[in-house]
């Protein structure tokens, strides 16, 4: 399964805290896109997701500012 969250116009920390929200509601092995475009989140989520033991499946720029990342639940 694969849930998207739009954090997309959200001030840092929020892209973080609402993805440490929505992956809870997920199972192990199912994916996380996250759109966000907070540049603080460029490193906060990735460094978040390592500790947690989640995969960064994919990371993405869209735009000059928008990115996307994919993460694999542990």
């Amino acid at each position: 399964m694969r849930k998207t969250l739009e954090a997309v116009g959200k001030v840092c920390p929020f892209p973080l805290i609402e993805a440490k929200e929505a992956i809870q509601t997920l199972n192990s092995g199912d994916e996380l896109e996250i759109r966000f475009d907070c540049t603080q989140a460029t490193e906060s989520i990735p460094v978040w997701a390592a500790e947690e033991g989640h995969e960064v499946v994919e990371f993405e720029q869209l735009d000059d500012a928008v990115w996307t990342i994919t993460l694999r639940k542990k």
